[in-house]
């Protein structure tokens, strides 16, 4: 995706950062609402395409102050856990990437409801609900082995908990399509359960929210996936493992033409001892390095062009060279 990279590039700069806490801060403001003021987020705040018709614009964008919980015990668990998700999504993207994620989920959200309205002629109030299930989706992807407690007891990775989001949300969408074609004890079994509605035309509006809604997670993981940008620092990282590995099988292969010469050397006319001695006249003529990477072990006399620095930030006297500079691992004077 080359054309996001540029994309990226070039309107960076509006991101906004640190976005999940000021929708958190929304989100509070909605539990407030909700909790003192019953009814008034349904009356003049819901993403309701009916009033919105009538000049009730402000509802496409108020709509987001409805919060994931309404429950008093859970709200500051819930608000908490996704501004830990938003929090690291947005490290792991950066701030420009992390915010066209979510605001592309919060204008399929809306184009979701207006396809309901002009279709099924319903007024169908969508949630936040989506939104935030397409950040949790993302955040499995990114973190598939975090572990959470779920009900504050059980350990389970976010993984499976992400596995088992992605099978009611394909239930939801592939049955609430193929509701007339379903036995009438299926729908009602899977209505029993929490899949379906009642009604066809409910089925059908639920299944179009949860599809439409949902593209962003799609567009950006089965599309994006496949050819992503890498950033700079990625990329010096690359290249410092190449190094690295290079240099690895530089020493080894120098290691075995050592042996595989002095194995020979009982049977040709040079002695040890000559080889010895112009092997110590080559060192003497290149001279002694003064620099030495930590990490790959090259120095000035492996290629010229190299420059090395001290780290600051390591405990000791550690010396890198520029391509392992930037990328290794700060050594510390704590003892292990």
């Amino acid at each position: 995706m080359n054309w996001f990279a540029k994309f990226e590039k070039k309107f960076s700069k509006y991101a906004i950062k640190n976005l999940m806490f000021y929708i958190i801060v929304l989100y509070a403001i909605g539990f407030v609402m909700n909790t003192f003021f019953n009814g008034l987020y349904d009356a003049y705040f819901s993403l309701d395409f009916a009033m919105i018709f009538k000049g009730q614009v402000w509802r496409l964008i108020t709509f987001i102050l409805q919060p994931p919980s309404n429950s008093i015990i859970f709200v500051v668990f819930v608000l908490y856990f996704y501004y830990l998700i938003g929090s690291v999504l947005e490290r792991i993207w950066g701030s420009f990437r992390f915010n066209v994620y979510f605001f592309t989920g919060v204008i399929l959200n809306i184009l979701a409801s207006l396809i309901i309205y002009l279709i099924w002629g319903l007024s169908f109030k969508l949630s936040t609900n989506y939104i935030n299930l397409a950040l949790f989706m993302a955040f499995a992807m990114e973190q598939p082995d975090m572990e959470v407690l779920l009900f504050f007891i059980i350990p389970i990775k976010i993984k499976w908990m992400a596995i088992l989001d992605a099978v009611i949300f394909g239930i939801t969408i592939v049955f609430g399509y193929l509701v007339p074609f379903l036995p009438r004890n299926v729908w009602y079994s899977l209505y029993a359960a929490g899949f379906l509605a009642p009604s066809a035309i409910m089925c059908y509006a639920n299944a179009t929210a949860a599809l439409v809604s949902m593209l962003n997670f799609i567009i950006f993981f089965f599309l994006y996936k496949k050819g992503p940008a890498k950033s700079s620092t990625q990329r010096n990282f690359d290249k410092a493992m190449r190094t690295a590995k290079k240099a690895q099988q530089n020493a080894r292969k120098d290691y075995w033409q050592q042996n595989n010469t002095a194995q020979s050397g009982t049977y040709g006319s040079v002695s040890p001892d000559s080889r010895t001695q112009d092997s110590q006249a080559q060192h003497a003529k290149r001279g002694v390095p003064k620099h030495r990477c930590a990490v790959c072990g090259r120095t000035e006399l492996d290629d010229e062009n190299l420059t090395f620095r001290f780290c600051s930030k390591c405990a000791g006297n550690y010396e890198y060279c520029s391509d392992h500079l930037y990328t290794h691992i700060h050594v510390t004077g704590d003892k292990q």
